[in-house]
Order: C-alpha cells, then sequence, then structure tokens
C-alpha cells in the first residue's frame, strides 16, 4: 500500500513539474517590428505560431522593452518619434521626442534613458524617458547607426558608418571623451555583460571586431568569411553576446547566416543558416534561445542554444527588422 502511495505522489509530482513547465514555456512573447508593414508582430516562439500583427506607425524599425517587461519602445522612423506601448494590452500609451528619421537606439540597464542615433543629423539624442524630455543632443560622425550603453552606465558607444568610428560618449557629461577608428561602415554594437569589452561588426569589412573597453582598442579582428558564399554576401550587422560571456552571435546579413563565436577564444565554431538577409538578433530572457530578423524572406528564425541549432521559422510580415522578448 505505501509503495502505491509512493507511486501515485510521484507521478503527482512529475504531473506537477511538466504542468509548471508547459506553464512557463508558454509565457513567452516575441514582439517584431516590420518595417514594410508598418506594424508590430507578435509572437508565441513556443507554439511557433504569429498570434496577432497590430499597425504602429510608419517604417518601424528599433525596438526595446523596460527592463520589468512592462513598455515597449518603438521607433517609427517616419514618423519622427519613439512610440511607448504598453506590453500587456498592446495600446500606445505615449511618444518620446526622438529627432529626426530614428531608427536604432539604446535603453540603459535603469530604464530611464534612450539614446537614439539620428543619422541625418549625425547626432545622438539623450531622451529623458520619465519626462519624456530630450535632454541633450551630442553631435558624433557621419552616419551614426549602431549605439549602446554599458551595464555600469559608463559609457555611451556612438557607432558611424562613414566617419568609420566608435565614439565614446561619457553618460555623466554627454561629451565624448575619446574616438577609434575601426573597419569600415561600422553597423552594429554590443557590450559583454561585464562591460569589459565592445563587439562591433563591419558591414563593408565582413569583420567582427572586440574591443577592450579600458584600452578603447581592437584586441581581436575576426573576419566571417563562409566556405562556398562570395564575399560580397558577407555583410555582419546585429551582434549579441550571452551574461556568462561563453559565446557571441553575429548576424551576417545577405549571407544568410549567423555565426557562432566562442566568447573565450574568439574562435568561430560554426554558421547557422537562417532566412533571406538576417539583420539583428535577440536572446529569450532566459538566453535558452535566440532570435532572428530575416527581413527578405519576412520571417524570423528560431535558434536553440544548447544544440546550436535552427528550430524553427515563423512568418511574421514584410521586413522584419527589430525584435525583443518578454517572459
Amino acid at each position: 500500500m505505501k509503495k502505491q502511495v509512493f507511486s501515485l505522489g510521484l507521478k503527482a509530482v512529475i504531473v506537477l513539474g511538466l504542468t509548471t513547465l508547459a506553464f512557463t514555456l508558454r509565457a513567452e512573447t516575441v514582439f517584431v517590428t516590420l518595417e514594410k508593414d508598418n506594424a508590430l508582430a507578435i509572437v508565441d516562439p513556443v507554439k511557433g505560431a504569429l498570434i496577432k500583427t497590430i499597425n504602429i506607425g510608419q517604417r518601424p524599425r528599433g525596438i526595446a522593452i523596460s527592463p520589468d517587461y512592462k513598455h515597449l519602445y518603438v521607433a517609427t522612423s517616419d514618423d519622427n518619434t519613439v512610440k511607448i506601448i504598453d506590453a500587456e494590452t498592446y495600446k500606445e500609451i505615449g511618444q518620446l521626442p526622438s529627432g529626426d528619421d530614428p531608427e536604432t537606439f539604446a535603453l540603459n540597464s535603469a530604464g530611464d534613458r534612450l539614446y537614439v542615433s539620428n543619422e541625418d543629423d549625425n547626432l545622438v539624442t539623450v531622451i529623458d524617458i520619465i519626462n519624456k524630455k530630450d535632454i541633450a543632443h551630442i553631435k558624433v560622425g557621419v552616419e551614426p547607426e549602431g549605439i549602446a550603453v554599458s551595464s555600469n552606465n559608463q559609457w555611451i558607444i556612438s557607432a558611424s558608418e562613414t566617419t568609420n568610428m566608435i565614439h565614446w560618449i561619457d553618460v555623466k557629461t554627454n561629451k565624448i571623451t575619446e574616438n577609434t577608428l575601426v573597419d569600415p561602415r561600422p553597423r552594429a554594437a554590443s557590450f559583454t555583460a561585464d562591460d569589459a569589452q565592445l563587439w562591433v561588426t563591419s558591414e563593408i569589412a565582413g569583420t567582427l571586431m572586440i574591443l577592450d573597453v579600458k584600452s578603447k582598442q581592437i584586441i581581436k579582428k575576426i573576419r566571417l568569411d563562409i566556405p562556398g558564399v562570395t564575399a560580397d554576401k558577407i555583410q555582419p550587422v546585429g551582434v549579441v553576446i550571452d551574461k556568462e560571456k561563453k559565446w557571441g552571435y553575429v548576424a551576417i546579413g545577405s549571407a544568410n547566416r549567423v555565426a557562432v563565436i566562442n566568447a573565450q577564444t574568439f574562435e568561430i565554431e560554426k554558421f547557422l543558416l537562417v532566412g533571406q538577409r538576417v539583420w539583428n538578433l535577440a536572446f529569450s530572457p532566459d538566453q535558452k534561445r535566440l532570435y532572428t530578423t530575416n527581413g527578405q524572406s519576412n520571417d524570423i528564425s528560431i535558434i536553440d542554444l544548447e544544440s546550436h541549432k535552427v528550430v524553427k521559422s515563423i512568418g511574421v510580415g514584410r521586413f522584419p527588422w527589430g525584435l525583443v522578448s518578454k517572459p
């Protein structure tokens, strides 16, 4: 009798555990900006399905989510604004003064400052989110696009595509303190979680550069050569590094691949074939999956990060550009 009771109890525990796991997995949402549909796609990555699409404004591109996952920030470039969207109701609840033609931006770790690249004006606009005011305009190089803010809130970096420089901006003063010359057309940049390194992609050179934050110098340059792919197709754009600093991932544009890079040895481990013209990348909140926007195949890819395999592609709409996820 005791054995049977124990068996039933064990089964109950297993069922409860599986139910809890299933609930946890279901509680994730991916938000994707659709540049040509003027819309935001809402995706369930576990079911592998597009849930709904909502109108968001003219030419949405950059997107971020607040640290508490309550608010989305979406750059609607042709509206010259960054919209604030409730992440539960999907309703617009405010706008931020972004300057002309906002495309990419970075949200600080506290969630109270937004740093926007204004490519046409060669500026970085600093926005006070709480008061919905622009509080500084920082003159940078020609065609700024890639932008990042360190988690320790010390540095903003702006990558100027035509000047071929990384501008190091002091968060306290909103002034450039140093510049680093990099390979042609730097497109995106990400700090490692410990803020010791900055990873920067060069679209024209087909390289990934690792910069030491203390010295502001390049300590490693990685050519993203892919066997059987011509050099003109190798156009690295988005880059992310996991919080444990084990792996880095680079979206290689028209090569339709994501590079998997050992963040300790800086060796390329493999290339993963995804959709057409892969542009931006985002981790799931638990960093067990990586999501990609594939602009010309109008879908996103889901990469399992334990096996480093592409497990699913989901059609989302025309020209997916940026994406974020929430639990």
